[in-house]
């Protein structure tokens, strides 16, 4: 997919890699929720897409993805890298909350009565603070499965008004209790669940994030950090960050989602730094 910014005059080719979304048969599940995405399942798919000589690659990945992006960066499958942008994945608050992480999944919903439940709940529990973000990102994140008689979806309390406030189109206070008063009939209905769980990767975990702080430092590209909040930096990154290693850019308010809470913030992020370091130049309307 190609896109273009207004502050820049190239044109960048953008390839996005979601292994969340891989299929809806369990069999292709399975096999992801065995394996799990690594670096050089990075390069392969770069290798795949543009063969055996690359064009000039800026990773960019968020959280667990920016953590792979790292390690990608980090190593030598692929040369052509020549920028690294890590969002909101920090070693010393990731590996604080690991152990905490399997209670978070556990709180979660297990399904929903439909994708709009399921849009409702991200946006009603912070996971998501955009509303067109979480109607993107939601579908990809669920999978329809049938349910027999005598089982039932999570119940979804109605959204609360400042949620719905500025989204009434999307947004009726009365929208589950309606659906649920509807829903009598006997025969197997469709629910939503999580299409993969995540659960499954923990033994991963630890992996991905220990000493990922030294490795972005490490790398030896042009790197910028952006982060939901400047507490999130570890010791580790602080050093770096006063020694000029990286570029960094808090940007609040926004939560842990940083790209689908403000994606225009951090687009204007990311072209900022592909002109700073000449990956673009700025158009002429543009220049100072």
């Amino acid at each position: 997919m190609a896109s273009e910014r207004s502050s820049a005059e190239s044109r960048s080719s953008h390839l996005s890699s979601d292994p969340t979304i891989i299929g809806t048969d369990a069999a292709a599940n399975s096999m992801w929720e065995e394996s799990f995405v690594t670096e050089k399942d990075v390069a392969n798919v770069v290798r795949a897409t543009y063969g055996e000589i690359p064009p000039p690659i800026i990773l960019v990945g968020h959280n667990v993805g920016g953590a792979i992006a790292v390690h990608a960066a980090g190593g030598a499958l692929l040369p052509s890298v020549v920028g690294l942008v890590a969002i909101d994945v920090v070693e010393g608050s990731a590996m604080d909350v690991l152990h905490s992480m399997q209670n978070f999944l556990r709180g979660r919903p297990k399904s929903f009565k439909s994708i709009d439940h399921a849009i409702e709940w991200s946006v009603k529990s912070g996971q998501i603070r955009n509303l067109e973000s979480a109607k993107v990102s939601m579908v990809g994140q669920v999978r329809r499965c049938e349910v027999e008689e005598g089982d039932s979806a999570e119940p979804v309390s109605p959204v609360t008004e400042s949620v719905a406030e500025g989204h009434e189109e999307f947004y009726d206070l009365n929208y589950v209790t309606d659906k649920a008063e509807s829903s009598t009939s006997a025969e197997p209905c469709s629910v939503y669940s999580w299409r993969i769980d995540l659960s499954k990767a923990e033994k991963y975990w630890d992996g991905w994030f220990r000493g990922i702080s030294n490795l972005f430092l490490s790398c030896n590209v042009p790197k910028l950090l952006l982060l939901a909040g400047i507490d999130r930096l570890d010791r580790d990154l602080t050093i770096g960050q006063m020694q000029g290693k990286f570029m960094m850019q808090v940007l609040p308010p926004c939560g842990h989602a940083v790209h689908e809470d403000i994606p225009d913030k951090v687009a204007d992020a990311l072209a900022s730094f592909m002109i700073r370091h000449k990956f673009a130049e700025a158009r002429s309307e543009n220049k100072r």
